[in-house]
Parts: C-alpha cells; sequence; structure tokens
C-alpha cells in the first residue's frame, strides 16, 4: 500500500515505450491542480521514462515511483 493518494489511476500495463509517457501525459492533462495520477506500467523503461519526463516538463512532480513484480507504479502529481 502507498502512501500516495491517487485521484486517479492510469494502467498502461503490456504497452510499451512511448506510450505510457504519452498516456500519462494526455491523463494529467485533464486533471486539476494538486491531484495526483497512479501510473500502473508493466514495462521496465517506464522507470527511467516517467522520471525523465516529469523532470523535464513543468506543472508536473514525480512524487515516487515503486516496484511490484512485473508491475511499475508511479505518482505523478499536477502542480499548475
Amino acid at each position: 500500500m502507498s502512501e500516495h493518494e491517487a485521484t486517479q489511476t492510469l494502467d498502461v500495463k503490456g504497452q510499451n515505450c512511448p506510450m505510457p509517457v504519452v498516456k500519462t501525459k494526455q491523463t494529467i492533462d485533464e486533471l486539476a491542480t494538486g491531484e495526483v495520477l497512479e501510473v500502473l506500467a508493466t514495462d521496465p523503461g517506464s522507470m527511467s521514462d516517467v522520471a525523465g519526463w516529469a523532470n523535464t516538463t513543468t506543472g508536473v512532480e514525480l512524487l515516487g515511483q515503486e516496484e511490484d513484480g512485473d508491475v511499475f507504479t508511479h505518482y505523478v502529481r499536477k502542480t499548475e
């Protein structure tokens, strides 16, 4: 169980780069400022891809990432 309170969950399991980041961006754009998106992915590359995207994109903050077996969970907050 995560300490991050997600407003919405995006399931991109089974999708490979660049789709997890593309779908994350599309969904974040629909959220209100301060809301948190939980992204569930199975692409190991999503760990660096989502982190890299969040670090170079204004208006989002990567709150954390978790690995549980073959599922990678990312928590992204919309900050503006």
